[in-house]
């Protein structure tokens, strides 16, 4: 038997004896490991940083579990888009991997408009709106429920009033 294993088990008997006589000692029958240094604990870091949006552009992206979870099981993404005073857009949101569902929210996070399903029959979501303040608004892009991952189109268009 080596040296360190007839150490290690003399001294588990002594603290045995320790702890039946009254000293306090705690006994553990699992090995102590010892860690060399500081262990830094693993800390995931989320910065919340929208993707910025232009009008009248469609974008094609897949929405994915590297998202924002939505507590539902989902996740979402959030696109950021300039809007001046007055303006008339709609939102246009569409996927055949989940149902869509479109928010449109100010910067505070106030939810300003949403659609699940739009006119048309199917699930995807469109959304009309008129901006009362100019400023930095959030289009959310999430799915119904926990099947909300796969590829989807989103376009904001500027609406034209006709004279």
């Amino acid at each position: 038997m080596s040296l360190n294993k007839q150490f290690g088990r003399y001294l588990f008997g002594f603290s045995l004896i320790l702890a039946q006589i009254g000293f306090g000692m705690s006994v553990s029958a699992v090995p102590r490991t010892k860690v060399e240094g500081n262990p830094v604990p693993r800390v995931s870091t989320f910065v919340y940083a929208p993707v910025k949006l232009l009008p009248n552009i469609e974008v094609k992206e897949t929405l994915s579990d590297r998202d924002i979870p939505t507590g539902d099981g989902g996740f979402a993404r959030d696109y950021a888009i300039s809007l001046k005073a007055g303006d008339r857009i709609a939102i246009e949101l569409s996927s055949e991997s989940f149902d869509p569902v479109v928010m449109l929210m100010n910067a505070e996070g106030k939810t300003l408009g949403k659609n699940d399903d739009g006119p048309d029959g199917t699930s995807n979501s469109l959304l009309f709106t008129r901006i009362k303040d100019a400023g930095t608004y959030v289009v959310r892009v999430q799915g119904f429920g926990e099947t909300s991952s796969g590829e989807f189109k989103l376009k904001v268009s500027k609406l034209q009033v006709q004279q």
